[in-house]
């Protein structure tokens, strides 16, 4: 089958990833990947094609839409892109249109999707299924009653399945969007997208890095970037400060979208002792090489915590439930520690650090993780 699979990554990375590694599970296929956020280099199978619409990104407020391209306004884009996309359909016509999110997120796209649904819907472009692929928790909304009649009537209207990326022991879409049960579609959990460490990574990656097995490895992240400076900065003041520092190495990884500025600051922090780099596409096998992870909580970030299986400091995004809710419930089972905004003054930082590392048991979690592969059988199906 040929399949059109639209993400739109807006502030982090997670999105993109996550439909990323849908993408590599649907190697029956022939994909084609329809992006239009700001560029992140990946490497992608030979069964996928990235199609990129003229990006648009998001504010950190999450207040409006904005574009690189100086010489184009906003509403100049957004309509380059509509008729991008549509073209798109005509061209490819594709047997299933997989879209990430959409209607229980980005409301600022449906200039372009709404076209395209409407125009499927009345046969005006080749018919195909449409599916919705979502993660486990939905963010608040302003006006939660009036966002959630919107979402169920687009769903029930122009969409056959809702696939739910999550293990339903752990999370149900029904916790975090009150009207689910007037969703008349089909609503599959496929369980969690989370990527495996090749076996022999830790070892690989310790030995590429010149570390033996009595010293210790601490990675510290921030997803994308755009709002993890203070983490960072907190975590590399705390290595500065740990008691057992002469045996433990950090690892910075900042994000691509993290600020210039940011970013040189925390870099001069580091002095010798930290090595910081934006970005790396082998970070699950660092994380299955540490003793510690110091990270923010995004859906990508806990599943790789939990596929590797390292001991984790957790600090949410503080401007939605979403990540809060997640962390919490992994923190109970004690899959990794939840930190707060206090406990990012860099003594405090230290010794739970301190204390993370002298016991750095990995904990096996009990979740279905194999949601890539499951939803790549259920779209065969279908």
């Amino acid at each position: 089958m040929k399949i059109i699979q639209y993400c739109q990554h807006v502030l982090g990375i997670g999105h993109l990833f996550r439909s990323l590694e849908i993408s590599r599970a649907l190697s029956d296929h022939e994909v084609v990947l329809v992006t239009g956020g700001p560029r992140v280099d990946t490497v992608l199978p030979g069964h996928v094609r990235e199609l990129r619409l003229p990006d648009l990104q998001m504010n950190q407020e999450f207040k409006g839409l904005f574009s690189s391209q100086k010489n184009n306004t906003l509403e100049q884009v957004k309509a380059d892109r509509q008729k991008r996309l549509f073209e798109i359909f005509k061209r490819e016509q594709p047997d299933i249109f997989l879209v990430e999110l959409y209607p229980f997120g980005r409301k600022a796209f449906r200039f372009e999707l709404d076209p395209v649904l409407q125009a499927l819907d009345r046969r005006e472009l080749p018919g195909c299924r449409v599916v919705c692929s979502v993660r486990d928790i939905l963010v608040e909304k302003e006006d939660q009653f009036k966002h959630e009649s919107r979402v169920v009537k687009t769903l029930n209207r122009y969409f056959d399945a809702v696939l739910v990326h999550a293990d339903a022991n752990m999370a149900q879409l029904g916790e975090t969007f009150d009207q689910f049960d007037e969703i008349e579609i089909p609503v599959v959990y496929t369980g969690y997208i989370a990527p495996k460490p090749e076996p022999d990574a830790a070892q690989k990656i310790r030995r590429q890095l010149q570390i033996g097995p009595d010293e210790r490895l601490i990675i510290a992240s921030a997803g994308g970037g755009n709002v993890g400076a203070p983490l960072l900065e907190a975590s590399v003041q705390a290595f500065h400060q740990l008691a057992s520092k002469k045996n433990c190495h950090l690892k910075v990884f900042t994000g691509p979208f993290l600020e210039a500025g940011d970013y040189d600051r925390i870099k001069k922090m580091a002095g010798n002792l930290v090595h910081v780099e934006p970005f790396t596409p082998h970070f699950l096998s660092y994380l299955a090489a540490a003793d510690l992870s110091i990270s923010m909580g995004g859906y990508n970030t806990t599943m790789n915590i939990m596929a590797s299986g390292v001991p984790a400091l957790v600090w949410p995004f503080s401007q939605n439930r979403e990540q809060r809710m997640r962390a919490g419930r992994l923190s109970r089972e004690g899959i990794l520690k939840v930190i707060e905004d206090g406990d990012l003054r860099p003594d405090r930082l230290a010794g739970l650090m301190g204390q993370m590392l002298s016991s750095p048991n990995r904990v096996a979690g009990k979740y279905d993780l194999e949601g890539a592969r499951n939803t790549a059988h259920w779209i065969g199906q279908l």
